[in-house]
């Protein structure tokens, strides 16, 4: 079986791609039934960004020093599979740098990893997963960590399959919308009792 790493190409997004992101976004969006929750715009994601030169731009360092990075596959440009249209964005891999105290080490959080629907099956996820990894070695890092809907199983069987495991024991937590305001504000405390405990 041949390698799907040596039939596509992965670089880092630059603004020409903004489009793309996008659309990738609000179809994971829908793919995970909800749609409605989608609030960026290619104007956000200009200014949230990290990018790389542009093609069209001129510029030879990163346009935006942003808070995330996207990764974008491509197909070649001479395709493999009948249909398939040359150098198509067929998905992304959207993450940031965190890092974990306890090892004194950065790590890679992955947000997004999405391949579109008619390219799936080819191995394309498993490849953007490889390149992540390699990114966590490349920087000294401990971990590569991310989160996944419960009821996605296939997901979570394939995930399992590299090698990833479940959290045991630990909560997702998020503070959002009016609850983050009174927060900052000082109008919500919470109750019980505060204790010391690991974030992440």
């Amino acid at each position: 079986m041949a390698d799907p790493a040596k039939q596509v190409s992965i670089a880092y997004a630059s603004t020409d791609d903004i489009p793309h992101i996008l659309a990738m976004i609000k179809e994971l969006a829908a793919y995970e039934h909800a749609s409605d929750s989608v609030e960026a715009t290619e104007t956000s994601l200009l200014h949230t960004l990290t990018f790389s030169p542009s093609s069209s731009s001129g510029h030879t360092h990163h346009t935006n020093p942003g808070y995330a990075k996207t990764l974008i596959l491509r197909l070649p440009r001479t395709p493999e599979h009948p249909g398939d249209e040359p150098e198509a964005v067929v998905g992304m891999a959207m993450f940031f740098n965190n890092y974990s105290t306890w090892r004194s080490k950065p790590g890679v959080y992955l947000e997004d990893l999405y391949v579109r629907e008619q390219y799936r099956g080819r191995g394309y996820g498993r490849v953007l997963i490889r390149v992540l990894a390699q990114e966590v070695l490349r920087i000294g890092g401990g971990r590569l960590e991310w989160s996944c809907l419960t009821w996605n199983e296939s997901s979570l069987k394939f995930y399992e399959g590299l090698g990833a495991r479940q959290m045991e024991g630990w909560v997702g937590l998020r503070l959002e919308g009016g609850a983050l305001g009174d927060v900052a504000a000082g109008r919500r405390e919470g109750v019980g009792r505060e204790e010391g405990g690991r974030a992440g």
